[in-house]
C-alpha cells in the first residue's frame, strides 16, 4: 500500500474521521509505527491521541524502584538478605530491579542491537513475519489490542511465543535477530529460575514451590520498538496496564521512558546498563493471595528514540487441566482465598478479550461475600 495515501488518509480532518476506517488503513501498510514516521508525518494520527485525563496523570523521580544486587546468592546470609529485599519490593511495588544476575553483559547488548536491526529492514522484509495470529510462534505486529483500545501506542513488535514449549526451531526467528535472540532465550530461563526461588522463599514457601506450580513454565517474548515521537504529549508508548503473567523480565535500552505507578503518581524506572528490570504479573498476586502486587505501569512516548526493549513473560503450564489458585499454605481462616481457580487458558482469553488498560484482576477476584463462604 502506496504510504502517502495512508498518510493523507490518517491525518483527514476531525469531521471526516472513521476510526475503523483508519485502524484499518494503518493495519494494512503492515508497516507498523515506524512506517508512519518513515513517510514524514509530522503530527500524531488521531488513531494514536490518547484521553486527557490519561496524559495528564502525573509523574515525578523523588522516589526510586529498588534495585537487588544478586551477587552472592549462593551464600546463606547474602541470601537471606536477597530474599528479604525481594520480598518488600514485590510487596511495596511490584517492581525492582536486578544487577549482578548471571546474563553476560554482551548477551544484553546483541539482544538489543539484534531488535533494533530487525524492525529497522526494509519494510518488504518484515511484511513475511506480519501477523495478528497469536497462535504463530513468531510474528510481528503494531497494537496487540489496535482494534479494541480507545487509542492506538506509538510502539511496533516483534513477538516470540514459548508458551506451549520452549522448542523453537532457530529458522523460524528472523535471520538478522536469530542468533542473539537464540541466545537471550536460553539465559532468561535460567534467570527465570533462580527469581522463582526467591519469591517462593519471600512467600515463607520452599525455593522449589512456584516451580513446582509450573510457574515458570511458558514464556513469551516481545521486542518493542518505540519510534521518535512528533508530539509524545499527545500520546503513549504503551498505555497504563498490568502483565498477564505470574513474572516478567525486561530489559531495556538507555533511552528509558518505563514508569510503575505507587499511589497517585507514576515513578520513572531508569535504565541500568547491564540490568534487568523485574515485575510481579497478574497470575502471581492472585496465587500470592495479594500478598505480592501487579502494578500499573506504562511508557511515555518520547521525542528521542528509537527506543528498544524486550519483556519476557512466564505465563505458566497452558494445558487445560492445569489449575491455579492461592497457594494453600498462604490461606488461613483469617486470610481466605481473594480469588477463584483459574486456568492459564481462561486468564488469557479473558485477556485479549478487551484493551491493553482494563484490569484482568477483577475479573478472578472473588467478592466478600464468596470469600466467606469458600
Amino acid at each position: 500500500m502506496n504510504m502517502s495515501i495512508v498518510k493523507q488518509s490518517l491525518e483527514e480532518s476531525a469531521q471526516d474521521y472513521d476510526r475503523l476506517k483508519e485502524l484499518k488503513a494503518f493495519d494494512g501498510t503492515k508497516a507498523g509505527v515506524k512506517g508512519i514516521v518513515d513517510s514524514g508525518i509530522s503530527k500524531v494520527p488521531k488513531i494514536f491521541i490518547r484521553p486527557p485525563e490519561e496524559l495528564s496523570e502525573e509523574s515525578t523521580t523523588d522516589l526510586e524502584v529498588p534495585v537487588i544486587d544478586l551477587g552472592g546468592i549462593g551464600l546463606e546470609d547474602q541470601r537471606k538478605k536477597i530474599v528479604n529485599e525481594v520480598k518488600q519490593a514485590s510487596k511495596d511495588w511490584g517492581f525492582f530491579q536486578v544487577v549482578n544476575h548471571g546474563i553476560p553483559l554482551n548477551v544484553l547488548d546483541e539482544m538489543l542491537d539484534g531488535i533494533r536491526k530487525f524492525h529497522e529492514q526494509d519494510v518488504e522484509v518484515k511484511q513475511q513475519f506480519y501477523s495478528r495470529d497469536r497462535s504463530k510462534k513468531v510474528n510481528y505486529a503494531s497494537n496487540v489490542d489496535l482494534y479494541k483500545s480507545r487509542a492506538a501506542n506509538w510502539r511496533d513488535t516483534l513477538t516470540v511465543s514459548l508458551r506451549t514449549s520452549d522448542h523453537l526451531d532457530p529458522d523460524e526467528l528472523p535471520e538478522i535477530c536469530r542468533d542473539s535472540t537464540t541466545e537471550y532465550l536460553s539465559q532468561t530461563k535460567k534467570l527465570g529460575d533462580t527469581l522463582f526461588e526467591l519469591l517462593s522463599e519471600a512467600l515463607g514457601l520452599k525455593p522449589g514451590h512456584l516451580r513446582a506450580m509450573d510457574c515458570a513454565e511458558g514464556r513469551t517474548f516481545v521486542c518493542h520498538y518505540y519510534p521518535p515521537c512528533p508530539e509524545p504529549e499527545l500520546t503513549m508508548g504503551t498505555s497504563r496496564h498490568t502483565d498477564p503473567a505470574f513474572l516478567t523480565i525486561v530489559l531495556q535500552d538507555e533511552i528509558g521512558g518505563l514508569q510503575v505507578r505507587r499511589g497517585n503518581q507514576y515513578i520513572n524506572i531508569p535504565p541500568i546498563h547491564g540490568g534487568l528490570v523485574i515485575n510481579i504479573g497478574d497470575m502471581l498476586q492472585m496465587v500470592s493471595n495479594d500478598e505480592f502486587i501487579s502494578a500499573d505501569h506504562r511508557v511515555v512516548a518520547n521525542r528521542r528514540g528509537p527506543r528498544i526493549s524486550v519483556a519476557c513473560f512466564f505465563t505458566g503450564a497452558p494445558q487445560p487441566g492445569k489449575i491455579y489458585g492461592p497457594v494453600k499454605e498462604l490461606l488461613s481462616e483469617q486470610y481466605p482465598a481473594r480469588y477463584k481457580d483459574f486456568t492459564v487458558m481462561e486468564f488469557m482469553s479473558n485477556f485479549f478479550s478487551k484493551s491493553l488498560d482494563k484490569c484482568n484482576l477483577d475479573h478472578f477476584r472473588l467478592l466478600e461475600k464468596e470469600t466467606i463462604t469458600q
